[in-house]
């Protein structure tokens, strides 16, 4: 029995001694980790309570200036007035917006807007109830806001773009991005894509040179409370955002305004280049579009209005368009001619008005032809025939060859997308693409620029540029642009001197055909140019039987385009210009607005004459180009 109770209380003391071993042990255990959270970890706990107090709100950045060649902003940023609805500041939102219906106009769909977007955010995320409000509205309801529950008035940045429609298509305009463009984007950059109000480049520079103009998102911390409400904001321990680049062109606002508004209506467009450079100094399309209506979503009606028109408003005419050069093009042929040496300028060629090619008659645009002609007449007059003849002489692959060298035919990579190639015909594009050989007639059509040959206007003033100076100039649209010098086209001296005295005739002497301009309409100061017409559909032998009709008569979608191609000083050459006309009915609507175009560009320049750019340049005067 003693022995029993020996053994008992041997094992109960054994058993205490483990309880109490664990129990300490445990203690042990739970003191070090209280010591180490409390004491080793306490800076690192801190912190992520700290985390879990602040927030780092991002700040977007102010978008960075489009400026022309003097610095003036052709897109910017500007204040807007608009009215916030904070929910949780509010009993009832009717009532709110019923108080504030007494200083301003809302609507019923604008209601319901609201009401969905505070069933789906949170209640202390503010909604827009109206933006873009007029000083008197906003000040009106900044005066009251105190008495109506949840409203608060405020001022965010939009974009501007204070030249309208003369920049448009060149400029772009920006738009709250959508979900391809966060996605396409760099990831970090999705959490300031999706801030309330922020917009991106959706054409023209504006997406060109979107990572420039955007600049870099700042940081606000804040204070805010256990469901994200901020409690108060600190200045001091926050990021400045970082303003966008201004993005500088060589555009000249001036001549761009005017050049617009001097094509009018019109469905044109008009590129002006300096020559010996290759700066763009106004690229128009017109008609044009107000980019304003897209920087915060243009209505339905105001997009079919544009999207239904036939001339064609939303698109970029300047570097999109493409036509048949028509007689510009006979420059080009005329140099090929010369080097080829297949004809020496004093030789003439007799012109009846048509010249037979197997079974098929090839028409002079003038009836009863222009007699005989030698390169300078031809080019002068714009005799087809003349054309018709060296051309053959010639050859496919060598006019093909020269109008490269010219620059049809080439994509110019100006900066912005969208600018079409053109085309540059050969026998072995003809055969890869209609399955077809090539035949004299064709040969007979490229010599005047009509058949498979298509130019922009871009293309037109960089060949412009090219018979004007000599060199292979590369047409560029930013100021800042490192463009090399322009290599000597390798033309010689005597080609390019014959072809421009024969562009200069076109408007100086007698006979040619735009003679009537009466020069550029500065004193001392001779511009050069060539008058295009490019048909836009062949006149049957029915129709010449029976008397072609006139170009008033026909539809407008049947009527020529007009073309003229110009430059000046003609014995120096600075700036050229090239307008096309769509449907004008001919060259003639093309001429004046050229001429009244580099008109105003070489008056805007003092070197070019001193004393003229006072005189019809505005009085807001920014120096030369």
């Amino acid at each position: 029995m003693r022995a029993d109770r020996q053994e008992q209380e041997l094992k109960f003391t054994r058993r205490a001694l483990l309880l109490s071993g664990a129990g300490a042990l445990g203690f042990t255990i739970l003191g070090a980790r209280l010591y180490a959270l409390q004491v080793l970890d306490s800076e690192r706990y801190r912190l992520l309570s700290e985390d879990n107090q602040f927030n780092f709100q991002l700040t977007p950045p102010s978008r960075g200036r489009i400026l022309d060649r003097f610095g003036v902003p052709i897109a910017d940023n500007r204040d807007s007035y608009r009215i916030l609805l904070t929910p949780e500041g509010t009993s009832d939102i009717d009532t709110s917006l019923d108080l504030l219906g007494r200083h301003m106009t809302i609507s019923q769909g604008r209601r319901d807007l609201i009401h969905r977007r505070a069933r789906q955010n949170r209640s202390f995320q503010p909604i827009t109830v109206a933006n873009d409000l007029d000083w008197q509205t906003f000040s009106t309801v900044n005066l009251y806001a105190p008495d109506i529950p949840g409203i608060t008035p405020d001022v965010e940045e939009v974009r501007n773009y204070p030249y309208g429609e003369a920049f448009a298509h060149v400029v772009g305009y920006v738009q709250t991005p959508n979900e391809d463009d966060i996605a396409n984007d760099h990831p970090d950059a999705e959490r300031l894509l999706r801030q309330p109000g922020f917009r991106v480049g959706k054409n023209g520079v504006e997406i060109a040179r979107e990572h420039d103009l955007r600049g870099a998102a700042g940081a606000l911390k804040t204070e805010v409370d256990a469901a994200g409400r901020i409690i108060r904001e600190i200045p001091d321990q926050s990021v400045d955002p970082s303003q966008g680049m201004d993005v500088v062109l060589t555009l000249d606002a001036d001549i761009q305004r005017f050049a617009s508004e001097r094509l009018g209506d019109e469905s044109a467009s008009a590129v002006v280049i300096d020559v010996n450079t290759g700066e763009l100094i106004a690229l128009v399309s017109n008609p044009s579009f107000d980019p304003n209506l897209f920087v915060r979503g243009i209505s339905s009606a105001d997009y079919a209005r544009y999207r239904d028109n036939d001339h064609r408003p939303l698109y970029h005419k300047s570097i999109q368009g493409t036509y048949p050069p028509g007689s510009t093009f006979k420059a080009v042929v005329a140099a090929a001619a010369l080097e080829a040496g297949i004809i020496e300028p004093s030789e003439s060629v007799r012109c009846t008005g048509s010249t037979r090619l197997g079974n098929r008659d090839f028409h002079c645009w003038r009836r009863e032809g222009h007699g005989r002609v030698d390169l300078h007449e031809a080019l002068k007059t714009s005799c087809d025939i003349y054309f018709y003849e060296i051309a053959e002489r010639l050859g496919i692959d060598r006019i093909n060859e020269m109008a490269a060298r010219f620059g049809i035919g080439e994509e110019f990579d100006i900066g912005i997308a969208g600018v079409a190639r053109g085309l540059n015909p050969s026998p072995a594009w003809l055969m890869a693409n209609r399955n077809q050989p090539w035949t004299t007639g064709r040969t007979y059509n490229t010599g005047i620029g009509q058949g498979f040959t298509l130019a922009s206007p871009l293309q037109l003033a960089v060949m412009t540029a090219r018979v004007a100076s000599g060199r292979a100039v590369q047409p560029t649209l930013f100021r800042n642009a490192m463009t090399p010098p322009a290599q000597h086209m390798g033309l010689s001296d005597d080609t390019m001197a014959r072809v421009r005295e024969g562009l200069r005739a076109v408007v100086h002497e007698q006979g040619g055909t735009s003679f009537s301009l009466g020069g550029l309409g500065i004193e001392g100061v001779e511009m050069a140019g060539k008058t295009g017409t490019a048909q836009v559909y062949s006149i049957t032998a029915e129709e010449r039987e029976q008397g072609v009709r006139e170009q008033e008569d026909l539809p407008w979608r049947l009527r020529d385009h007009g073309l003229f191609m110009c430059y000046a000083p003609a014995d120096n050459p600075k700036y050229a210009c090239v307008v096309v006309v769509e449907h004008g009915g001919g060259s003639s609507a093309a001429t004046r607005p050229a001429r009244d175009i580099l008109r105003r560009t070489v008056a805007r320049d003092p070197s070019s004459r001193p004393g003229v750019f006072a005189s019809l340049a505005p009085s807001t005067t920014r120096g030369g180009i």
